[in-house]
């Protein structure tokens, strides 16, 4: 939104001896941003001059030597401007003046004296589509009656101030310079000026002439006017400076007016040539692939998302966008219908984005004022009858469906202070609300604060509050130390656990977004779930809510190895979203873990495989208090993205809680490991408290034995046998060796067997009795058979 100080000056008392970036801070302080604050042309050294000789330059075929009166003398200055002649009024940039192609310094060109430079508009800087042909092609020319000797910008009326701000989306009421006054009133305690609604009606009624017909329920206030024998002409010079000072640029008196009052109110408006309308107005959704051809030449392709205004036969209007080209105001044009509205702030959203982001849909994006609506129609009235010799026809055509009141609010001054953590005076606080414009009645044990519709962004108690907060200076509240009782909270406190544990390990915590193509949102999982898709996603590849990590962990580990980093141990903690079968939205808790190249394990390194990330889960759910309880699974649930022969299931209690596995070499070429736990399924299963036993004092005794069994038999089943075969005494088993193929359909796996008592040096005859029994089922149970070398 670009401020225009002598726009706004037009509405409030502004202080002379407040500088340009005084107000913008002042508005800064109560949560209003700025990108710039400046002088609409920031040029130095600008006078009016007159040319009182013109000759030829004598080495030269087109540049020519001037005198130049510039009121308090007479300047010698080299000029090669077609248009320069005797007489002329002209911009005269001084020796020392600074413009934005760089400073003007006197000197001497091709042996003739030169003062300064003769200016054209484009020199001073002003943006190019405010520019006429000539303004490029030779100097300005003033009109005759300009005084000589004073500033040109004055002059010009270019000597205006603009604040480009950067607003929140909840402050519409800001895109108007009227919203802007009521702003700056709270700040300097000014009172904002009424607006000039006055105007002429004749005895005709427009009800008798036409007729608004809305089929949608996307229009909820449409108004509409009908002014006659507009004459169209240039613009005055108060509305043309004033617009290019906001960057609109200026067509003809009608044109203007409208953009005009749509700055000056924030309603836009439109107006429509009457003779080629015709007598109705329909307002409806268009059809699919319906047509109109808008105002910039463009044939549109409309859907039923899209708001039209038509006549009887054809569309003649994009609503809320651009006005059709069928019923432009022209040179020609003589009867005009004028339009105010409110239409959908969604569907003008929507549509916007896919035809064109004007001044317009801007404003009925962020939400309209009713109130403002009606008022904006009536000021089009007044200027149109003051500046274009307009007879405005009697009555209004009006159809008005809206619902918006203003907000009626009880607060107390003790709520005020507790929220902002300061002693207010309840004086201070009234003050505040009656300089925002509001209406307070003090109650005595609360206040009634009456907030007008245009603050469409105030609705409840902590509303107020922070306009109290604002206006009064958040610089002004002193930090306190908060006075309550602090426990220690338990919210994160497992998924910090579980981060610092991966840390300790040696992965890396990475934050990705949480938004990826629908294409990959079923993939790395069997579940079955409805995606949860955006409505109006900013592009293709961020369109839909991720069930899965695994796809954001994929894609960082190519962004590093494209850039030459393929040594990763990454993992995310973060939701997966989706809806369930009933179309409720539903989100889970996940744990994400890739590895591949070089793990840094304490001193040394290691080319990543399976047992790695295997060990990663292991020691995580033994953190957990999972231990025993957990079993890696050959089933359904491994998706088709995982290596089928380097992949399981997680499964604790019965419940399959995660995948684990290489990444299948359709997805990766390289040795990538991934793992995927549900902490929403794993956490739901209770763990009982953790059980602690002495260290036993004895020493124990190993013992190594290798099976050759079935290909089909896993380490999971044999270790089983062994665990209930070796009873109390046998206290740990590990896999340390493992032979494929020994023989025909046959593997070989080598375990180490610890047995060991808590009180007492077991015995070697014992444990061989153990250990013969162990062989004895392992054989008997799993056709197995001992490996003798």
């Amino acid at each position: 939104m670009l401020l225009s100080r002598k726009f706004v000056s037009d509405y409030i008392d502004l202080d002379d001896n407040l500088s340009i970036t005084d107000i913008a801070e002042a508005m800064t302080g109560v949560g209003n941003e700025y990108d710039s604050a400046q002088p609409l042309i920031n040029c130095t050294k600008l006078v009016t001059g007159e040319v009182l000789e013109c000759v030829d330059h004598p080495d030269s075929d087109h540049l020519h030597c001037c005198k130049v009166n510039v009121g308090k003398e007479v300047l010698d200055i080299v000029c090669g401007a077609p248009n320069v002649r005797k007489g002329l009024k002209v911009i005269v940039a001084l020796d020392g003046a600074k413009l934005p192609g760089g400073e003007i310094k006197k000197g001497m060109i091709r042996g003739q004296e030169s003062n300064g430079m003769l200016c054209s508009i484009a020199e001073l800087g002003l943006d190019n589509k405010f520019l006429k042909p000539e303004d490029k092609e030779g100097i300005h020319e003033l009109p005759q009656d300009t005084e000589v000797g004073i500033d040109a910008i004055k002059a010009l009326g270019y000597d205006d101030e603009v604040i480009d701000f950067e607003l929140t989306s909840n402050r519409g009421d800001l895109l108007s310079v009227l919203g802007m006054a009521y702003e700056l009133g709270a700040i300097y305690d000014k009172k904002v000026k009424d607006i000039d609604l006055k105007y002429s009606s004749n005895n005709d009624d427009i009800n008798k002439q036409f007729t608004v017909d809305v089929k949608t329920d996307d229009c909820s206030l449409f108004l509409a006017k009908k002014a006659i024998n507009v004459t169209i002409k240039e613009s005055p010079d108060f509305i043309k400076e004033r617009l290019i000072a906001s960057g609109i640029r200026p067509i003809n008196n009608v044109v203007d007016i409208s953009n005009y009052v749509m700055l000056e109110t924030g309603q836009p408006l439109h107006y429509y040539d009457a003779d080629r309308l015709g007598d109705t107005l329909i307002v409806r959704n268009a059809n699919d692939n319906e047509t109109l051809t808008t105002l910039d030449g463009q044939e549109r392709v409309l859907s039923t998302e899209d708001i039209v205004i038509s006549d009887k036969d054809k569309s003649v209007g994009l609503a809320g966008v651009m006005g059709g080209l069928s019923t432009e105001v022209e040179e020609d044009t003589k009867n005009i219908i004028i339009e105010s509205a409110i239409f959908d702030s969604i569907k003008i959203r929507k549509t916007s984005k896919k035809i064109l982001r004007s001044e317009a849909s801007n404003r009925f994006e962020k939400g309209l004022d009713p109130k403002r609506t009606y008022m904006a129609i009536e000021r089009s009235c007044a200027l149109l009858e003051k500046y274009a010799d307009a007879t405005i026809v009697g009555g209004m055509v009006e159809y008005n469906h809206s619902d918006v009141e203003d907000a009626n609010i009880d607060i107390t001054i003790d709520k005020i202070k507790s929220v902002l953590g300061i002693d207010i005076d309840k004086k201070e606080v009234i003050s505040i609300f009656e300089r925002l414009g509001f209406t307070v009645t003090d109650n005595k044990e609360s206040l009634n604060v009456i907030v007008p519709s245009r603050r469409r962004d105030i609705k409840i108690q902590e509303d107020l509050i922070e306009e109290v907060g604002r206006i009064y200076g958040m610089d002004k509240i002193e930090g306190k130390s908060p006075v309550l009782d602090v426990i220690q909270g338990s919210y994160d406190k497992t998924r910090r656990a579980i981060k610092h544990k991966l840390a300790d390990m040696g992965l890396n915590e990475t934050m990705s977004y949480t938004l990826i193509p629908n294409s990959e949102v079923h993939k790395f999982t069997k579940d079955e779930f409805i995606d949860v898709t955006l409505n109006d996603p900013m592009s293709e590849d961020r369109n839909t809510l991720r069930y899965s990590l695994l796809y954001s962990l994929n894609e960082i580990y190519k962004y590093n190895k494209a850039r030459n980093n393929p040594n990763i141990s990454i993992f995310e903690l973060a939701k997966g979203f989706f809806k369930d079968e009933n179309g409720e939205y539903k989100e889970e808790l996940k744990l994400a873990v890739l590895m591949s190249g070089e793990y840094a394990l304490d001193i040394h390194r290691e080319q990543v495989d399976f047992y790695h990330i295997k060990g990663v889960m292991e020691e995580l759910l033994y953190f957990l208090g999972y231990d025993g309880r957990y079993s890696l699974l050959i089933n359904d649930y491994i998706p088709s993205e995982l290596h089928p022969g380097v992949s399981a299931a997680i499964n604790v209690n019965g419940t399959n809680v995660g995948i684990i596995g290489k990444l299948h070499p359709n997805i990766s070429k390289d040795n990538v490991y991934v793992m995927e736990i549900n902490l929403t399924k794993l956490l739901a299963i209770r763990t009982g408290s953790m059980k602690y036993k002495e260290l036993s004092k004895f020493p124990g005794i190993y013992k190594d034995v290798a099976f050759i069994v079935d290909n089909k038999v896993t380490s999971k089943e044999v270790e089983q046998v062994i665990k209930k075969a070796g009873g109390k005494l046998l206290t740990n088993i590990q896999i340390f060796d493992l032979y494929p193929n020994v023989e025909e359909g046959k593997k070989s796996m080598a375990y180490k067997l610890y047995f060991q008592d808590a009180t007492r040096t077991l015995e070697d005859e014992e444990v061989m009795q153990v250990f013969n029994n162990i062989i004895k089922e392992v054989e008997s149970k799993l056709s197995a058979k001992v490996r003798s070398n």
